[in-house]
């Protein structure tokens, strides 16, 4: 049975990451009748950022050449690196029961929100592969990053994921959806491109629906 991971890491209660992310929740699990569903809203319960113990567990995988998520908790010992694997499991369980990881991030400082990073944080370790797991951002920017656009230089929102992913998780089916030019809404600067706010948002939101319908995960 698929099962889909749904995260939200938006600062915003209302936000144009929310709704996307939202968007295809929705429309995958009416194409999944009966499938898994597990959400989290790291923003709302930001998880705890990493400290020393976890960096003993990440050692002592290395040591003992463990890559194998189901062997992790056997180097686990003192009482610091137990109350670090405490936070660790549950999240950990989480992402591994997970076919569809739908993460809802919105571009912060040309990049992702600190909320979320913490949960990337918190999840990985050396040389472990998600391989076969589909990934899907639904992102939100303030203005343009696209290819070709002046400010696709400064990216280091889809990119950064894109390179994680890869890079890390050994995961590279990973699917942007981005709703553009948010800020049009309030940055007088913006206010004429508003009509490409719209249009992105639609575009974005129907590219979502098509993507969770089509039996992204099954």
């Amino acid at each position: 049975m698929s099962h889909l991971l749904h995260l939200d890491s938006s600062a915003r209660t209302a936000s144009f990451s929310r709704e996307l992310s939202a968007r295809f929740a929705e429309t995958w699990r009416a194409a999944h009748p009966g499938a898994g569903y597990t959400y989290r809203d790291v923003a709302a319960a930001p998880v705890p950022p990493i400290g020393q113990a976890w960096t003993e567990i990440c050692d002592a995988l290395l040591t003992a050449g463990i890559t194998d998520p189901a062997g992790y908790a056997s180097v686990v010992k003192t009482p610091e690196q137990r109350e670090a694997w405490a936070v660790i499991e549950p999240l950990l369980a989480e992402l591994l029961a997970a076919d569809v990881v739908l993460i809802g991030a919105p571009m912060y400082n040309f990049s992702i929100p600190a909320t979320l990073k913490l949960w990337i944080d918190q999840v990985t370790f050396p040389k472990m592969s998600l391989a076969g797991k589909a990934f899907v951002v639904a992102g939100a920017r303030g203005g343009s990053y696209l290819p070709g656009t002046p400010r696709e230089p400064v990216d280091h929102h889809e990119r950064y994921l894109r390179d994680f992913f890869a890079g890390h998780y050994d995961v590279h089916d990973v699917t942007f959806l981005h709703s553009e030019f948010t800020n049009a809404l309030v940055d007088p600067r913006l206010s004429p491109r508003d009509p490409d706010r719209i249009a992105s948002r639609e575009q974005a939101l129907l590219a979502a629906e098509k993507l969770a319908a089509n039996g992204r995960g099954a």
